[in-house]
């Protein structure tokens, strides 16, 4: 099997740095080097609950789809994702691309719908690979934000994760979208 582009939006809202700290290293551990967007945080959508901190990676894999969102469920799992009682959302870890693929397997749909309806997938995954075309809208992920209407709050945030800052400063200093 050739090796798979996927890209994954992290999220949470409970010990946030810790988490997708954890996160991070459970993905490395896993996959080798990721490939980083700067980290935001962001107010909740369709929940009440405190700020989100949220980001995507990319890497390259060999797993075929079932497998990688069996990990990713692991990866939740151990960092309470599915502990009761539940009072929010200590790692949350979607699949927004596996390669070109469109369609749904399993329970899986791809890419996912949120890419389009959030600002904190759309802007961080738009820097992350700004000339990646969205297999079904076939515009790159730059376009896309450039042209959205998300009426959602999100801002950038200083994180660091093993000395590697992964917010520059010129972007810390943008305004409040």
């Amino acid at each position: 099997m050739p090796l798979i582009d996927v890209y994954l939006g992290l999220g949470s809202n409970i010990e946030r740095e810790m988490h997708i700290c954890a996160g991070l290293d459970a993905l490395v551990e896993l996959f080798g080097e990721l490939d980083c967007s700067p980290v935001f945080e962001s107010e909740p959508v369709g929940i009440r609950s405190d700020c989100f901190l949220n980001m995507v990676v990319h890497f390259k894999t060999h797993l075929p789809l079932a497998e990688l969102d069996r990990h990713l469920k692991h990866i939740e799992a151990i960092n309470g994702r599915y502990a009761l009682p539940r009072r929010g959302l200590p790692l949350d870890i979607d699949v927004l691309l596996y390669g070109q693929q469109t369609g749904v397997y399993e329970s899986i749909t791809l890419p996912r719908a949120e890419i389009l309806k959030n600002a904190f997938v759309l802007w961080p995954l738009a820097l992350l690979a700004p000339d990646v075309v969205h297999p079904v809208a076939q515009r790159s992920f730059l376009e896309l934000w450039q042209h959205a209407q998300i009426n959602q709050q999100l801002w950038p945030v200083m994180f660091v994760w093993h000395g590697q800052q992964l917010t520059p400063p010129t972007l810390l200093k943008s305004s409040v979208v």
